[in-house]
């Protein structure tokens, strides 16, 4: 019993470690505010906030706990491409803070076109894990 609370108490520890962790990076890269500013719903900043919280609490419960949601592959898709969207967000702000792209360019002797090189990197990334995928599920 004293060790089941031992690890109790070390689990929660580290998951709050962890948590600091992504809300530290979260908030660092500004994720919630450039969507804001994209979206042009910088008003509703609170709601992107409860929903970021609501999401992570959802992850968590889902994933210590073994609930099916029975939605079908058209839900799994829909889900995936926002996953994707989410994920594309962080590394492109961890790649912008890094300064990645510009000296990628530089290397490159870029001036124009950075765009289209862009847009195939994370189409390239889409369709690699597209095909990890389903290649690993047949």
């Amino acid at each position: 019993m004293l060790q089941q609370l031992i690890l109790c108490f070390i689990g929660f520890c580290a998951g709050i470690i962890v948590a600091g962790g992504v809300s530290g990076l979260l908030i660092g890269l500004s994720i919630v505010p450039r969507y804001a500013g994209i979206t042009h719903t910088a008003d509703q900043i609170f709601l992107y906030e409860d929903l970021t919280l609501l999401g992570t609490v959802v992850g968590t419960v889902v994933t210590l706990f073994p609930i099916r949601i029975p939605l079908g592959p058209f839900f799994l898709a829909v889900c995936g491409v926002f996953f994707g969207i989410f994920l594309g967000g962080w590394i492109l702000a961890l790649a912008e803070i890094a300064k990645v792209f510009p000296v990628f360019a530089r290397r490159l002797k870029l001036s124009q076109g950075l765009s289209p090189v862009i847009i195939s990197i994370a189409a390239g990334k889409a369709l690699g894990s597209l095909f990890y995928y389903a290649m690993s599920w047949m």
